[in-house]
C-alpha cells in the first residue's frame, strides 16, 4: 500500500471539490491518502472522506478585491505571496520528515514539491488572463508558472486538451516546451455527479462567489426573480444567515444547501444562472446542461474572460451584473447550444489514475 499526499489549496471549494474524484480513486485501489489543507477545503474534505489523514496547511493570502479592480491588489500581494510560499516549503519539509509518502499531488500549491518524490501539480491556469494592455504581463505569467511546473514530474490539467471542446480556452495552453513536455490534460474532473431525476425546477439561480460582489448580486437579482416563470429556487450561498423563505407561491430563496442538495437541484434545473467560475463550467459540463447563462465576478479576469469565451464559441451567454435583466436575458440565453459532448468525470479518472499514477504507486 502506497502513501499519498494530497494538498489542495482553499481559495473557494473548486480545489477540494476537483481533488475528491481523484482521492476516491487512490483509496479505491486501497492507497493511504493524507490531505493537507486548511479552512472550509479541509472541512469538507474531512467529511467526504474520514477514512484519510488530514494536516491543517496555512493557506497563501486571498487576493480577492473588494472592487472591481482585481490586479493592483494582486500586485499589492506578491510579496505576502512570497513569503507565504516559503514557509509553505518549510512546513512541506517538516511533514515529510515526519512521514514517507510515495506520492505528491498539489492542487495550485506551489511550493508543495519534492525532488525525491514524484510530485504533481494541479491547474486549469498554465497562463493567466489579463486586460489587453497589460498583456505582456499574461505573456510574463507563462513563464513564471513555467519556472514552477518543472520542478513538478507532471501538470495536470482538469480539461479536453487544446482544441475546439477545451472548455478554459486560452487559459490551459502554453508555448513553453518546458511546460508543454509535462502537461497532461486529464479531462473535466469534478465531484458532482448526473443523477436519473426528472428535470421540473424551471430555474435554478446560484449566487456566489467573494464579498462584497456576492451581496451586489444578490440585491440586483432579488428584484428580478420573481418575473421569470415557473418553478425558481435562489441559493445565496450566505450559510451564516439561515434564511429559507418564499417570494411568492413559485419562487423560493435558501441562504444555503448542503453539498448534496445542490447536486440534486442542479440536475432537477432545466436553465441555470451563476457566476462564471472554473468548477461551475466543470459541473455543467458533467451535467449535461445546455440551458443557462454566466455572471461573472466583477474584476476576477479568469471568470470574465471564461465568460467572454463561451459567449463567442456560442454555448452560452455572458452577462454583466451592471447590466442585468433576467427575463430578457434568459430569453437570449435560449439561443446558445450549451458545452459540447465531452468525456465524463468517471473515464478521466480512471485513466488518470493508469496513465500517470499507477507506475508510481503499484
Amino acid at each position: 500500500m502506497s502513501h499519498v499526499l494530497v494538498s489542495p489549496l482553499n481559495w473557494g471549494l473548486g480545489h477540494s471539490t476537483r481533488d475528491m474524484p481523484i482521492i476516491k480513486e487512490l483509496l479505491d485501489h486501497d492507497h493511504e491518502v493524507t490531505v493537507a489543507s486548511s479552512g472550509n477545503a479541509l472541512a469538507l474534505l474531512r467529511k467526504e472522506f474520514p477514512q484519510c489523514h488530514f494536516i491543517h496547511y496555512r493557506d497563501y493570502p486571498v487576493p480577492y478585491s473588494t472592487t472591481r479592480f482585481f490586479l493592483p491588489k494582486f500586485t499589492a500581494y506578491i510579496p505576502l505571496m512570497i513569503k507565504a510560499l516559503a514557509e509553505e516549503k518549510r512546513n512541506l519539509n517538516k511533514m515529510l520528515y515526519r512521514d514517507r509518502y510515495d506520492m505528491i499531488i498539489s492542487d495550485n500549491r506551489l511550493g508543495v514539491y519534492s525532488k525525491n518524490i514524484p510530485s504533481f501539480f494541479i491547474t486549469h491556469q498554465l497562463r493567466f488572463s489579463v486586460p489587453r494592455y497589460l498583456y505582456p504581463v499574461e505573456i510574463l505569467t507563462l513563464f513564471v508558472n513555467g519556472y514552477f511546473h518543472h520542478k513538478y514530474d507532471g501538470v495536470i490539467v482538469p480539461d479536453n486538451p487544446p482544441g475546439p471542446n477545451t472548455l478554459s480556452g486560452k487559459l490551459s495552453r502554453s508555448f513553453l516546451k518546458i511546460t508543454n513536455g509535462i502537461t497532461y490534460y486529464s479531462g473535466i474532473l469534478c465531484s458532482t455527479s448526473k443523477m436519473e431525476i426528472q428535470e421540473d425546477l424551471d430555474f435554478l439561480i446560484i449566487i456566489s462567489g467573494p464579498e462584497p460582489q456576492r451581496t451586489k448580486l444578490e440585491e440586483i437579482m432579488l428584484p428580478q426573480i420573481t418575473d421569470l416563470p415557473g418553478e425558481k429556487i435562489i441559493l445565496l450561498g450566505s450559510p451564516q444567515n439561515n434564511i429559507s423563505k418564499k417570494l411568492d407561491d413559485t419562487t423560493t430563496v435558501e441562504s444555503y444547501v448542503s453539498t448534496k442538495k445542490k447536486v440534486e437541484l442542479m440536475n432537477r434545473a432545466k436553465f441555470i444562472v451563476s457566476r462564471s467560475g472554473y468548477t461551475t463550467m466543470m459541473e455543467m459540463a458533467e451535467l449535461e446542461k445546455k440551458h443557462g447563462f454566466f455572471i461573472p465576478t466583477p474584476g476576477q479576469t479568469e471568470q470574465e474572460y471564461l465568460s467572454r469565451y463561451y459567449q463567442k464559441k456560442g454555448w452560452f451567454l455572458s452577462q454583466s451584473q451592471y447590466k442585468l435583466n433576467l427575463t430578457k436575458d434568459a430569453e437570449k440565453a435560449m439561443e446558445f447550444n450549451g458545452f459540447p459532448a465531452m468525456s465524463k468525470t468517471k473515464a478521466n479518472v480512471k485513466n488518470l489514475y493508469e496513465e500517470l499514477f499507477a507506475e508510481h504507486l503499484e
